[in-house]
């Protein structure tokens, strides 16, 4: 059965930083793409930054230039570093990992971990 456990979450202050870690157990497969959504309260959940295996990261247009995404294939973790932190950050973050399927990868999904930023 696949896990994704994840960490890092916690309070900041505006401008400040955290670091998400995510790592996926369970399958003898290797992932294709990795990622981090947020859902914050009243919102839907949203895309903030994907990486596929080969190290390609694409970024929801407000986290560019402030958040980065990268990847440890053989530890099978993907981690979020979250720089110049803003309140509007605040949100449970979800990792994702997109296992290979029979026709369609299979996506699997954390927990979540809060995130808040006080102003």
């Amino acid at each position: 059965q696949v896990q994704l456990v994840e960490s890092g979450g916690g309070l900041a202050q505006a401008g400040g930083s955290l670091r998400l870690s995510c790592t996926a157990s369970g399958s003898r497969f290797s992932i294709n793409a990795m990622g981090w959504y947020r859902q914050a309260p009243g919102k839907r959940r949203e895309m903030v930054a994907v990486i596929m295996s080969g190290g390609s990261p694409n970024y929801a247009d407000s986290v560019k230039g402030r958040f980065t995404i990268s990847r440890d294939n053989a530890k099978n973790t993907v981690y979020l570093q979250m720089n110049s932190l803003k309140p509007e950050d605040t949100a449970v973050y979800y990792c994702n990992a997109d296992f290979p399927g029979d026709y369609r990868p299979i996506r699997y999904w954390g927990q979540g971990t809060q995130v808040t930023v006080s102003s």
